[in-house]
């Protein structure tokens, strides 16, 4: 099977041998490349829906994996129980879902090793989410797919209360862009940069004429955070 990059990428964060409980499957690609490529040992293919869940059983089924990969109807993270996976993939769907699934989902905090989340928005959020709540990142990836950008995260075992005050406090800028990528100096995320400042620049003059636009105070504040996160990868 041959993947997207988008899901090329996701994938590539699971370690060999893991056991993977991908939330919100769809087509079963994730664990059906995983246990082809012999990087997964096993697979829980888990989604919301009937419909979701039938193609992927169907592809599962197509590709001989039935007896490596379980298919199972489940609404993000209840259905899984505690050391049934080791690795859980979130990915495909709104940054604020994937932290309503993690924080319904505690009862796996403790025993899941690495999480590897790829929201399609408020990714800030998220990256607030784990630092405020005892995960640390510890693999970013930024990508150009299909015509669209796309973040994925891989973030490291829960680390518990205790590890919460001591990680609460970081730049804004990291939250927004991403620290690990800041810090590699990224090129695709300095060209997301470039285009997304330029964007605003000239959304701003064209709006220059109004005066006292609560608009205008925030394209100054996001080019502001952008410039920010530049001079930084230089």
């Amino acid at each position: 099977m041959k993947l997207s990059h988008r899901l090329e990428t996701i994938a590539s964060f699971v370690p060999k041998g893991s056991i993977v409980a991908d939330i919100g499957t769809d087509h079963g690609y994730i664990p059906i490349w995983l246990l082809q490529q012999k990087i997964a040992v096993k697979a829980i293919a888990m989604d919301i829906g009937e419909g979701p869940l039938k193609r992927a059983r169907e592809h599962i089924v197509l590709y001989g994996l039935e007896d490596l990969i379980e298919t199972r109807l489940s609404n993000g993270l209840s259905g899984l129980y505690p050391k049934e996976a080791d690795t859980v993939v979130i990915a495909g769907m709104g940054g604020e879902l994937i932290i309503k699934i993690l924080t319904e989902g505690k009862h796996m905090w403790p025993s899941v090793k690495r999480w590897i989340l790829s929201p399609q928005s408020e990714i800030h959020k998220v990256r607030r989410f784990l630092r405020t709540h005892g995960f640390c990142e510890e693999e970013e990836a930024f990508l150009f797919d299909e015509g669209k950008y796309y973040t994925v995260i891989a973030a490291g075992p829960w680390k518990g209360e205790e590890a919460v005050a001591e990680n609460t406090e970081t730049k804004a800028v990291y939250d927004l862009y991403g620290e690990i990528l800041i810090k590699q100096k990224n090129p695709v995320l300095l060209e997301y940069l470039e285009k997304e400042k330029a964007k605003k620049l000239s959304i701003l003059e064209k709006m220059k004429d109004s005066t006292g636009s609560s608009r205008i105070f925030s394209l100054k504040e996001e080019i502001k955070q952008i410039q920010e996160a530049e001079y930084e990868m230089q």
